[in-house]
């Protein structure tokens, strides 16, 4: 009975996937219609030998670590700050949580908008106090750091969502004998609370390393890749190799690529997490 939803599930997702690995071993064109001629392992020669990929992934592993370390630290201590408040918890929650129904285009437009040198809010302030005068976004030493903090702004609540979640659903009983016992804050925090919610903060590292790698909403409508390929951040390299120089093969070989940085950030993730459930 299951075999035609099976059937479905394999036509959309394991007949691409397939087809996809097929192309990267093939110099495909489109030139008169789709064709595919046989090309071996030279587009995965061309992957590993080619500087701007390279430069791409450098780039990518700085976005990756800045933005899911940070976000995993600033929702940390927001979602310990919340979970001590005693009124007004829920309603200043809910305006934290805001950014994350945003679509991240428009978050992404929203940050071009704030940071304008001429009509940006951001803009007018840091020229205002002599920060800096320029363009954020348009400065090769500064748009990668300022796309960072787009995606924290947008990114963070995430986080403290789901680790206010993990905080409701720590035992009373136990913090309350911690603290009869003469425990201080810190140390019911290290000793109690963090071990208790290391497999609620690991999900949400998983699923924020999953989403973070192939972010590209927000750096195509920004910088789109600028300047000088400073934010050109693999899905950006991705989408120009297949959209703009129509080199298929090639780039379902960068994708492939991403992928199984992405199974491997996971694998990490999930081992980590059934060690703790198994120590907890």
């Amino acid at each position: 009975m299951m075999l035609p939803a099976l059937l479905l599930l394999a036509a959309i997702s394991l007949f691409p996937f397939v087809y996809l690995i097929w192309m990267s071993f093939n110099t495909v064109s489109l030139a008169g219609g789709l064709s595919f001629q046989f090309a071996g392992l030279d587009n995965w020669l061309q992957l590993f030998s080619d500087p701007q990929i390279g430069q791409s992934w450098r780039i990518s592993l700085v976005y990756f670590a800045c933005t899911i370390g940070l976000e995993l630290i600033l929702g940390i201590v927001v979602a310990l700050a919340l979970h001590a408040l005693r009124f007004g918890r829920n309603l200043i929650l809910s305006m934290v949580l805001m950014p994350i129904f945003i679509a991240p285009s428009i978050a992404g437009l929203l940050g071009y908008f704030l940071v304008d040198p001429v009509y940006g809010f951001y803009g007018w302030i840091l020229r205002t106090l002599g920060i800096f005068s320029g363009n954020l976004l348009g400065s090769a030493a500064t748009a990668l750091p300022t796309l960072i903090l787009i995606d924290i702004w947008q990114w963070t609540p995430l986080i403290i969502l789901i680790v206010s979640a993990g905080l409701a659903s720590l035992p009373e009983d136990v913090l309350e004998a911690s603290m009869i016992d003469g425990a201080s804050y810190l140390q019911r925090l290290f000793r109690i609370v963090f071990p208790l919610l290391s497999p609620i903060i690991l999900v949400a590292l998983l699923i924020r390393s999953m989403d973070a790698i192939r972010f590209f909403d927000a750096i195509a409508l920004t910088t789109n890749g600028g300047p000088a390929d400073t934010t050109k951040v693999v899905a950006i390299r991705l989408y120009e190799t297949a959209f703009r120089f129509f080199h298929l093969g090639y780039a379902a070989a960068i994708g492939l690529t991403m992928l199984i940085f992405t199974i491997i950030i996971a694998k990490l993730f999930l081992r980590a997490l059934g060690s703790r459930e198994l120590i907890t």
